[in-house]
């Protein structure tokens, strides 16, 4: 066995393969691959194998497309089947939510070229025979779904990379993971130790227990799932081409052909957890035993659809475990606190995603960073707050609605509360209806009185009018918005000024009091992050930015050493805010201060420390809303009485508190892009607006990558549309996200953000496109369906930024 590798990949199922394979593609041969028993053990042996190449996620479609594609080139390169059956999936709609869910899809699948689309139920019937289509209000075809030969496709992945140079040891445990003074590690074995850079943990069910090895914990937890094939049926074994699958996902079961039979899977409501306190150690390819009466429910809705399903005899079952994070999807990447450790862990669809995972994984090891923003499955995106009994009621929940439709805006309750400012108990008093951001709960919206909660669906919900009358109130008076969620840091010492600008693209504030907007770039040259730095004494800057990529941003931090003497820590947990603004936000809290809050002594982009209410707060003359205001910060200590005068004097000038919900709507009336949305390492500066921003004459993280960006042609251009009001009120629904944009039958973008804007009744949608101007038509596929919109020339709100300067 080596000593020495490049990458050492723990875990011999399908997706510890599929990194092996994919680094030895990308030209990493001295690459190795340890496995506690045999390939396949663990939950891949036996998973269901099912391929489909559509997603909510733009994506996550994309790499499943990827996979589904790579099969048969696999096959033909190892001469290793994957036993790929590609007879097709229908996907049935039997409510109006489902099909606006599966009409959304079609439309992205038309705008990236994959094979998703609606037939009629005469179709689907000769397509297959044996499904009863009453009820059903459309049909959609994907062609190339289907399924594969677990089995078969991992040792396909692990033929492919040993003919590249990578070994494979089965039967090899790893015993220990020791992080040495370089940052390079030792991985034991009882066959030997191996030194290496790269430690990739890909160990599925023992992902949680290889971790600890290292000292990480993840938020992973196993259950149990279950599914069964029947006898040979005389209506399948009729037939003289294979049974297009059935996802039939408002029934919560799968069904699709196995011989001559049928495999039926559930995701039943009475879920059962497995290996609470840790995987055993000695469990390989072992099965639980059957406990159909469980998912009893989904086998007679599985019936109801398929009758000859009631009739077949149960061949065999499975019940098996698989392994979960907080919201079904990988938690992958690089761990931010320790370098060199790769995760990619608790995959449920892995053999649609398998391959893609693997390219983006080979990707982010190799060239540092994947080419699609692929924070959705970013490990980063959890920390300590996502603690075992919030991953529990996180992975229950996620299991038992495991066909349910994530709509958007869709907020749910499992683990909740994780984390909370001192004002939750005030804010809920006051009718607030929480979301969950980063582990807090933060006001989405506030109800007339306590108790209420969301309706969830893709047209406009119970919350649409609370919402406008928030933004009416910010923009005809004010609001007090709770911002504390915001990623807060303090970078002070004598180099803090050199190391800001050695991290961040624009240069900082030269001046005490000053502000400045900056974006962090990536690796290829994109939007890794956009920041407020304002300097606050002559060696200390106060930083924020996005507070879902904190833990995101510390690879970057990291890779810039801090000077002697200077130091950067983040001030999120202990420190609050407030954003108050709007025409008489200024009246406000002159009221509460003894600072000069006057255009001439407080102008826009500049800082003060003064006390509001007699609370110590960094004031800063910004607001996100686009519109005259200032943010407040504090001591956690003092936000609720801070949170007290501002309501009780706001309440004298018929100004509230107003959540976030209401503060998307004002920042896409203006323009704003936001991180996560419009901005994201796959989109250039010059793209989003932020080139200007971007100052060349110094060096920077990553600068000869933006600069080769910035004079290559923009791909995209970031825009603001406006949607036909004829439109939008006989949807009764506006843009979310994610929507494709057609012009002339041509797809040329997709949405990123979209809101009511209700201050200058405008239905709106920030998105990128390509091929399109200021003034040009198009329509965007808001529930799948054409609505005619306008490209704007500049924000309907404001759009001088005489409002926001005033």
């Amino acid at each position: 066995m080596k000593t020495n590798a490049q990458a050492v990949v723990i875990g011999g199922g399908v997706i510890g393969c599929s990194i092996l394979y994919h680094l030895t593609k990308s030209g990493w041969s001295d690459v190795v691959l340890l496995e506690r028993d045999e390939l396949t053990s663990g939950s891949t042996w036996h998973a269901a194998a099912n391929i489909h190449g559509l997603h909510d996620s733009t994506n996550i479609s994309r790499i499943q497309h990827y996979t589904m594609t790579l099969y048969k080139e696999l096959e033909a390169e190892t001469g290793q089947s994957c036993g790929v059956f590609q007879p097709g999936s229908l996907y049935l709609a039997q409510t109006e939510e489902r099909e606006h869910q599966l009409r959304l899809q079609a439309a992205k699948a038309k705008l990236y070229g994959m094979n998703f689309y609606e037939i009629s139920i005469e179709e689907a019937q000769r397509l297959n025979p044996l499904v009863n289509y009453d009820g059903i209000r459309c049909v959609m075809y994907e062609p190339d779904g289907g399924n594969v030969d677990p089995s078969g496709v991992t040792n396909a992945y692990a033929v492919g990379a040993r003919q590249r140079g990578a070994e494979i040891h089965r039967f090899t445990p790893v015993t220990a993971t020791d992080q040495q003074e370089d940052g390079t590690w030792i991985v034991r074995t009882p066959k030997g130790d191996i030194q290496t850079p790269w430690v990739v943990n890909a160990a599925g069910l023992w992902g949680r227990e290889v971790a600890m090895l290292a000292g990480i914990e993840l938020p992973l937890q196993p259950t149990e799932h279950q599914y069964f094939v029947t006898e040979t049926m005389a209506d399948v074994a009729a037939h003289d081409t294979r049974l297009p699958s059935v996802s039939d996902r408002d029934g919560e079961y799968y069904l699709r052909q196995e011989g001559q039979g049928l495999l039926v899977g559930a995701y039943e409501k009475d879920m059962k957890f497995w290996a609470e306190d840790g995987t055993p150690l000695d469990f390989a390819h072992d099965l639980f035993p059957d406990d159909l009466e469980r998912i009893e429910e989904n086998m007679m809705n599985a019936i109801e659809r398929v009758p000859a399903v009631g009739d077949a005899g149960i061949k065999r079952v499975i019940n098996g475990p698989m392994i979960w994070s907080p919201d079904a999807n990988v938690l992958m990447g690089p761990v931010p606190e320790v370098d060199g450790y790769f995760c990619c862990n608790g995959i449920i669809p892995g053999f649609s995603q398998s391959g893609g995972m693997g390219l983006m994984a080979a990707q982010w090891i190799i060239e540092g960073e994947t080419q699609y923003d692929m924070f959705a499955w970013d490990v980063a995106r959890f920390d300590t707050w996502a603690t075992k009994d919030f991953t529990k009621a996180r992975v229950q929940d996620q299991y038992a609605h495991r066909f349910a439709i994530h709509f958007p805006n869709e907020e749910r309750s499992a683990g909740r509360p994780a984390r909370t400012r001192p004002i939750y108990d005030w804010q809920k008093d006051m009718g607030a209806v929480f979301g969950l951001n980063v582990g807090w709960e933060h006001p989405l919206w506030f109800a007339e009185a306590p108790g209420a909660t969301d309706t969830n669906g893709f047209t406009r919900q119970n919350w649409w009018e609370p919402v406008g009358a928030e933004c009416r109130m910010l923009r005809d008076r004010a609001g007090i918005i709770d911002i504390s969620n915001f990623a807060k840091y303090v970078c002070k010492g004598p180099g803090a000024e050199g190391w800001l600008n050695a991290v961040f693209a624009n240069s900082m504030p030269r001046s005490v009091g000053r502000s400045c907007l900056t974006p962090l770039i990536s690796k290829r040259g994109g939007i890794a992050g956009d920041f407020t730095v304002t300097r606050v004494a002559d060696d200390e800057f106060w930083i924020i930015g996005s507070g879902m990529a904190e833990r995101y941003h510390k690879r970057f931090f990291k890779q810039v050493p801090l000077p002697d003497g200077t130091r950067f820590e983040s001030r999120t947990e202990e420190t609050c805010g407030f954003n108050v603004a709007g025409p008489k936000s200024r009246e406000i809290l002159q009221r509460l201060t003894n600072t000069s809050l006057s255009p001439e002594d407080f102008p826009f982009m500049r800082s003060q420390q003064i006390e509001i209410a007699g609370i110590a707060v960094l004031a800063l003359r910004v607001s996100f809303t686009g519109d005259l205001g200032w943010e407040a910060h504090c001591a956690a200590k003092d936000q609720l009485r801070l949170y007290e005068a501002l309501i009780e004097t706001g309440k004298e000038f018929g100004a509230g508190p107003v959540g976030s919900r209401a503060l998307m709507s004002l920042r896409i009336e203006k323009g704003y892009g936001s991180w996560g949305r419009e901005y994201s390492p796959e989109y250039w500066p010059h793209e989003v607006g932020l080139d200007r921003l971007c100052k060349f004459d110094k060096s920077f993280l990553n600068k000869d990558a933006a600069n080769s960006a910035m004079t290559s042609p923009a791909r995209e251009q970031l825009v603001l549309l406006h949607l036909d009001e004829a439109d939008t009120a006989a949807s009764n629904a506006d843009a979310t996200g994610g929507e494709p944009i057609f012009m002339d039958g041509r797809g040329i973008g997709r949405v990123t953000s979209g809101a009511y804007g209700y201050s200058v009744g405008m239905s709106l949608a920030l998105g990128y496109v390509s091929g399109a101007e200021a003034g040009d038509r198009v329509e965007v596929m808001v529930l799948g369906r054409p609505h005619r919109a306008t490209i704007l020339k500049e924000p309907p709100f404001d759009p001088t930024g005489t409002i926001l300067r005033g």
